[in-house]
């Protein structure tokens, strides 16, 4: 058992490193950070929403025939969650995270989270699968770690609490959905991967066209428009960095889908 988990866990590590990263390039410019926190909300949803359409939600519809169910649950749960999270939690000035930072740091913990059992069942298959699909997914880790800082200090969170929630949103939770997810790695199947992608696809959807497009109003359209094709611009880059001495088993949304390849059957003993 614990043998089976060492190669997940450890690009699950990797994962979390690359996004701790991500987090620190901002952290350490906190004065300018929170300056252009506004921008920097828009540059997200711009990176969220691209990373939707173009890494996600591909996976999702090629491992799952529900997937369109699970994408609609995902958005407005989201938007439910949101507002049940406002209702029963008001905002407070001493509120060490407001309330409208809530819904968005639970939908990137979740999609976090979902990448750990992707790590999971891909090495539950076979080490090269794994390698391959933890290589795609790695990718998006530091524009990750961006969004989550971004989001917390647009909401007014302190530098330091910002680091650490999202920290704990966006990196601890990826080998953490290793660790829980290895029992079961051999039990999940592509088509239950796909309806987690879906659903996660769909929270950050509506993140990223709902509360990080707040700034719109509140910034002059030039720049607030600059910021967001940027954020596309990154993600669209990331999207589309070939994988070395790989063209076929990947989980990135662009090659050959990976319930064609059955990464998520392993062979009977």
């Amino acid at each position: 058992m614990l043998e089976s988990l060492q190669a997940p866990l450890f690009f699950g590590l990797i994962a979390a490193f690359v996004t701790t990263l991500g987090l620190l390039a901002v952290a350490l410019r906190s004065d300018w950070s929170q300056l252009y926190a506004g921008l920097f909300g828009l540059a997200a949803a711009g990176m969220l929403i691209t990373m939707a359409f173009l890494h996600i939600m591909p996976e999702a519809f090629a491992l799952s025939p529900q997937a369109p169910i699970w994408l609609t649950i995902g958005f407005f749960g989201g938007l439910a969650l949101s507002f049940t999270v406002q209702t029963i939690f008001p905002e407070r000035e001493a509120s060490a995270l407001p309330s409208e930072a809530i819904t968005p740091i639970l939908a990137i913990a979740m999609h976090s989270f979902i990448d750990g059992i992707v790590y999971s069942v891909t090495f539950a298959a076979s080490f090269s699968a794994g390698v391959f699909a933890a290589l795609g997914l790695i990718m998006h880790e530091f524009p990750e770690g961006v969004i989550a800082f971004a989001i917390l200090r647009r909401h007014g969170v302190s530098n330091h609490r910002s680091f650490l929630w999202a920290f704990l949103a966006a990196a601890a939770t990826t080998p953490l959905g290793v660790i829980v997810s290895g029992p079961f790695m051999y039990g999940l199947g592509g088509e239950a991967i796909g309806a987690l992608f879906a659903l996660s696809a769909g929270l950050l959807l509506y993140v990223a066209t709902g509360p990080l497009m707040k700034p719109l109003k509140d910034t002059p359209p030039g720049r607030g428009l600059a910021a967001l094709a940027a954020g596309v611009a990154i993600a669209v880059g990331l999207a589309t960095v070939p994988l070395p001495g790989h063209e076929h088993e990947h989980l990135d949304g662009v090659s050959e889908p990976v319930a064609d390849v059955q990464l998520y059957e392993p062979e009977a003993s």
